[in-house]
């Protein structure tokens, strides 16, 4: 299992043990974590799951892809080195604990 910790735009934490073959999207709709909506489910057409991924766990995800890159360009927050669409960030054994922050800013 996967540790994901959601960081909310007001400081709050929550915790969530995701199992192998969830993604960070998946994991926090079925929690009904704040700020996650996956309008799309998880079919990278809305960016409604952006997040800002922190250490520990970043260096051993997925590369993004040029179509993940290209839906970023639509988010409500601001775009940093750190954005990923969390639809696209799979749990999985390699990674104990991942800290994502979850931007404020949504429609």
């Amino acid at each position: 299992m996967t540790k994901i910790i959601y960081r909310q735009p007001d400081g709050t934490r929550v915790t969530i043990d995701a199992a192998p073959g969830d993604s960070v999207m998946s994991a926090a709709l079925a929690a009904d974590v704040d700020g996650i909506v996956g309008e799309c489910g998880g079919n990278m057409m809305c960016a409604t799951c952006h997040v800002y991924v922190e250490d520990p766990g970043a260096g051993r995800l997925p590369a993004m892809t040029d179509d993940e890159d290209q839906m970023l360009a639509f988010t409500d927050a601001p775009r940093t080195t750190a954005s990923r669409l969390s639809c696209q960030l799979p749990a999985g054994d390699t990674i104990d604990t991942m800290v994502v922050t979850v931007p404020g800013s949504r429609t």
